[in-house]
């Protein structure tokens, strides 16, 4: 039995409450996925996930994994390796410039570079043994967003858009906050193979983040009218083209549009909030650019139902790649520090932490020794990282995994970029093995033919 437009609004005005259920009804017949919440593999800890990606490659030896051995032994020759095994000789370890200090009731040790994210250690799950397969940024960045760093795959927001839809149709279950593009530009958030709709969309921070989101004024019933005429053409254009799953994405994205042009407005604007909690970002007036206001717009997201929202902390250039001297990092560390900190306790107090998987990441690591005895950086590093957990599903307060005394090599519990993804997608409610989608012949998925997730982290 097939679902006309008519007969369905009839049914969702009826319902009332039971609107998404005539939505699932809607998506399954019409191919529509996206328009509602779907059933998850098993009962999920989040719901949401907010996903915050520090663009460039930050010291995990000086930000989150303490090794005062570096200290005692600044300056001594060790084997080593750079960019490529070609490279291998001797090189001199560098001790951190920066200091380290116990935070929380749990005791992490975390660097002067994040005071405030000190705060909330007790919410976070330091995962220390993170690593990945190749020390390019482009390569790299592309596996921590979709599982590959070769052929460019559907992001991991793309993937929860198509395995778990959204809960609100107003608004796009992936959105991105990007101010400057990535290394890989929009492929990080690129849907693939997956049908398009499930891309993320992008969201500029300024004072027109989204183009041409308002509409011309005109009159109601004119645009009502041209609204259904439109709907018509689409409908009998589409009927005719029964599997171009293009041609449905893009009708898909006009109804998206339509919506955002309602919800997305009130979404993006900060001038309601409370002065108290501009404040605590530190938000100044008028702001609409700041990685601060770009937070308060992630939270506010969050709680208007939008599925994945990333953040990306600056581009492909002047970023964490800290080459020539470490103490570049204070001024990336003062953009995102409080910011980051004053979100997580934002969604602790209006209690969505507990719904909210909150992952903060970066591509790659750096290296314990710098190049050469003149230079105070830090070359590209992908055989022990560090990344961050926290929120729904999460043990807060642990250090998880273990590298050697100089942060070199990974001694305990090695978490690979897909074992990261799989315990993402477990605590979303998905098992990674079975979120499958099948192209060009072969069965798909984030994980490829690895992944587990990491149990001892989950409470």
């Amino acid at each position: 039995m097939r679902m006309g437009r008519r007969e369905f609004l009839k049914s969702t005005v009826a319902a009332g409450s039971g609107l998404y259920s005539a939505l699932a009804m809607a998506a399954e017949q019409h191919g529509g996925g996206l328009l509602a919440p779907l059933p998850t593999h098993h009962e999920p800890r989040a719901k949401n996930l907010l996903f915050i990606f520090l663009t460039g490659g930050f010291s995990h030896v000086d930000t989150f994994d303490y090794k005062p051995a570096l200290r005692r032994y600044h300056g001594k020759s060790v084997p080593s390796f750079g960019l490529r095994p070609d490279e291998t000789r001797d090189r001199p370890l560098m001790a951190s410039p920066f200091t380290f200090h116990p935070c929380g009731e749990s005791g992490l040790m975390i660097s002067e570079l994040f005071p405030h994210l000190g705060t909330m250690a007790d919410e976070l799950c330091v995962i220390r043994s993170l690593h990945t397969d190749i020390v390019e940024h482009f390569q790299a960045v592309l596996a921590m967003h979709t599982g590959s760093a070769t052929v460019p795959m559907p992001s991991l927001g793309a993937w929860l858009s198509y395995g778990l839809g959204t809960f609100n149709p107003d608004l796009p279950a992936y959105v991105v906050l990007c101010e400057r593009l990535p290394y890989a530009g929009s492929q990080v958030w690129d849907s693939s193979f997956l049908p398009p709709l499930h891309q993320g969309v992008r969201i500029v921070p300024g004072p027109v983040p989204i183009p041409d989101l308002r509409p011309p004024a005109q009159p109601a019933t004119l645009r009502e009218l041209e609204q259904v005429m439109l709907r018509d053409v689409n409908e009998f254009h589409a009927a005719r083209r029964p599997g171009d799953a293009d041609l449905r994405a893009r009708t898909a994205t006009f109804d998206v549009a339509r919506g955002m042009m309602r919800a997305a407005p009130e979404a993006l604007d900060i001038r309601r909030e409370a002065k108290a909690t501009l404040e605590s970002y530190g938000i100044p007036e008028g702001d609409t650019v700041s990685f601060a206001y770009q937070c308060l717009i992630a939270r506010r997201l969050i709680e208007r139902g939008v599925r994945v929202v990333e953040l990306i902390d600056t581009g492909s250039n002047n970023n964490w790649d800290a080459h020539g001297n470490m103490e570049e990092h204070r001024p990336k560390a003062l953009r995102v520090d409080r910011a980051i900190a004053t979100l997580l306790k934002d969604l602790k107090q209006r209690g969505l932490l507990s719904q909210t998987l909150v992952a903060i990441c970066t591509e790659f690591g750096r290296t314990p020794w710098t190049d050469d005895r003149k230079s105070k950086g830090r070359n590209h590093y992908a055989k022990a990282f560090t990344a961050l957990l926290a929120g729904a599903g999460v043990r807060g307060g642990l250090a998880f995994g273990q590298t050697d005394e100089f942060g070199r090599t990974i001694v305990a519990d090695p978490v690979h970029v897909h074992d990261y993804h799989a315990t993402i997608l477990h605590l979303m409610g998905i098992d990674h093995i079975r979120l499958i989608y099948r192209y060009a012949g072969r069965d798909f998925r984030l994980t490829d033919v690895d992944g587990k997730v990491v149990t001892p982290i989950l409470s």
